[in-house]
C-alpha cells in the first residue's frame, strides 16, 4: 500500500515544516510495517512538498495514522499549510527491486 501527499506551505513556513517532517521520521522508523516514508521538497517552488509512505498491509498503515505521534504532527503542521493535504492511495502493480 502506497500513500502520496502533496503538501503547500504557507511562506516563511518551509523550515518549520520541514523540521517537524524530520522528527516524524524519526520516530516512524520504529514503524515494523512501514517499509518507505520519504519527505521531498519541489525543486521548482520551494513551498510544495511531497510525502511518500509505503506500507506493508492496510493494517500497518492503520497502525501508522493512530499512533499518538502522528496525531501531534498535524497539530504542528496544520498551522503551517496552506490548504488541507492532497493525499491519494495507491497499490502497487509493479517494481524494480
Amino acid at each position: 500500500m502506497v500513500v502520496v501527499a502533496g503538501l503547500k506551505v504557507k511562506p516563511g513556513k518551509e523550515k518549520e515544516l520541514e523540521d517537524a517532517m524530520r522528527e516524524m521520521i524519526a520516530k516512524v522508523e520504529s514503524e515494523e510495517g512501514t517499509l518507505t516514508y520519504v519527505f521531498h521538497r519541489s525543486q521548482h517552488n520551494p513551498g510544495e512538498f511531497l510525502m511518500y509512505e509505503k506500507y506493508r498491509d492496510k493494517a500497518a498503515f492503520d497502525h501508522h495514522i493512530s499512533t499518538p505521534y502522528f496525531k501531534e504532527l498535524f497539530g504542528k503542521i496544520g498551522p503551517l499549510l496552506a490548504g488541507a493535504p492532497e493525499m491519494e492511495m495507491y497499490e502497487e502493480v509493479a517494481a524494480k527491486k
